[in-house]
Formats: C-alpha cells, structure tokens, sequence
C-alpha cells in the first residue's frame, strides 16, 4: 500500500510539471488512431510533425492512402481531402467547431504533447490532492496578452483541471471547459509513458469531447522523434475545389 501523498503548493507542482514536459523544437510522431461518436467508428493511421510555436503538420491515411493533410500555424488553418478532392484555407473556426470548444495554436500544441498551455496564465492554481495524484485546479485561467496586442472580443476564460503522476510529474489527465459554457468540455488522459533520451513521453493520449455530441479519439503514438528538423509539404492540387 502506498504512503500517503506529502501535500504540497500550487507554485512547487506547477514548477514541478514544467520542469518535466516535454521539449523539443522539432517533434515527429507516427499513430493509429480510432474516431467514435454516435454515429460512426473509423480507424486509422497518420503522422504528426510540429515546429514548436510555429507550425503542426498532419497527415491522415486509410487503408495505407491518405485521405487528408492539414498545416495549422498560429492564425490559420489549410488542409485538403483528396477523396473528395477539396480544400479549405481559413482560420480556427475550423478546429473549434470540430472540437466543440474554442481553441487557440497553443491548446492544441499542448494537448497533442501531453504538456500544459504556454500563454496562459498560471497563477490561479489551487493545489489538491485526488485518489494519489497531485491536482491543479483554476476556475479563470485567461491568455497572456501582448501590450501591442489588440484584443477585439471578449476574452476566453477557461476552467481547468490538471492532474499529476506524483513520481514523474507528468500530466496523466486534463480537462478545460470555457467559462460560461460548460456543458461543452475537453478531456485529455495520457498514459505509457516511454522514455526518449532523458525525456519521457506519453504513447497512449485519449481525447474526449463533451458537447451535443460525445467524440472519443483514441490515439496511440508509435514512434516519436525529437529534435531533427522536419520539412512540412502541403501543395494543394489545382483541380481542387475550395469549400
């Protein structure tokens, strides 16, 4: 049986999980995926590569023929489907109606690591202990903004929940819903960690997205790569429509 967990501040566990994500400026990872929601189940396989703060790059494939390529960047989002042979250039709208959530470069960087959000505050943390693991809490975590940065809308305030492996200090499991919407929410679960070089990432990252919909996206990583530089084509075909 284990002794029970030490308590500790909101200001060491946050130091503790920053100290142990996941960095890298180049980052490949090859999985197999399988997509459910109420309707529909499909599995397939697929490749990530991410410049880190720049760019995400995915490519999707079915029965070993790709289906889709996607280049997100920090304010935009293009990607084509070449079995319907169409394409799409335009901006988070996108993601966010897919995710049901609003979502920023940042988040999805982060959530697709297994590491927490960059530019958004963090000094609202309240600091937990939940059925041996560490738990980091806030009910309005807001972006960091830039003095020169105009801010046109209303700012997104989030509610996040952050639990931590007591040894590794790894994030295990993270949800984030908006303020004033929280009937829609964003869980991520991390588990198999494996060790690269003197990091560890995780090979198992389940996504579940609560909305009017439930969609679950069950990920494994099977081959991660750190630190090589990466080329990122994307060239839509001429023959493509535009949606």
């Amino acid at each position: 049986m284990k002794a029970p967990l030490k308590e500790e501040g909101p200001e060491y566990l946050y130091s503790k999980l920053k100290d142990n994500e996941l960095k890298s400026d180049w980052l490949s990872i090859k999985f197999d995926a399988t997509y459910t929601d109420k309707k529909n189940k499909n599995d397939f396989k697929g490749q990530i590569r991410i410049r880190k703060d720049s760019l995400i790059w995915i490519t999707v494939s079915s029965l070993s023929i790709e289906v889709f390529r996607m280049v997100i960047t920090s304010d935009s989002v293009k990607y084509f489907n070449r079995l319907n042979k169409e394409y799409f250039t335009g901006d988070y709208k996108l993601v966010s109606e897919f995710m049901q959530i609003d979502i920023d470069y940042d988040i999805l960087q982060s959530i697709l690591l297994g590491n927490d959000f960059q530019f958004y505050e963090s000094n609202s943390f309240r600091a937990s202990i939940d059925n041996q693991e560490y738990k980091l809490s806030t009910t309005g975590r807001r972006k960091i903004r830039k003095e020169a940065e105009v801010q046109k809308n209303d700012p997104v305030v989030l509610l996040q929940n952050i639990w931590l492996n007591p040894d590794s200090f790894k994030i295990t499991r993270m949800d984030v819903k908006e303020y004033m919407k929280e009937n829609r929410k964003l869980q991520a679960t991390y588990g198999d960690f494996l060790p690269y070089e003197d990091q560890m990432y995780p090979s198992s990252v389940n996504f579940e997205i609560t909305a009017e919909d439930i969609i679950r996206l069950n990920v494994s990583y099977n081959k991660v790569t750190l630190h090589e530089p990466l080329s990122f084509p994307f060239s839509i075909p001429d023959n493509y429509q535009k949606i």
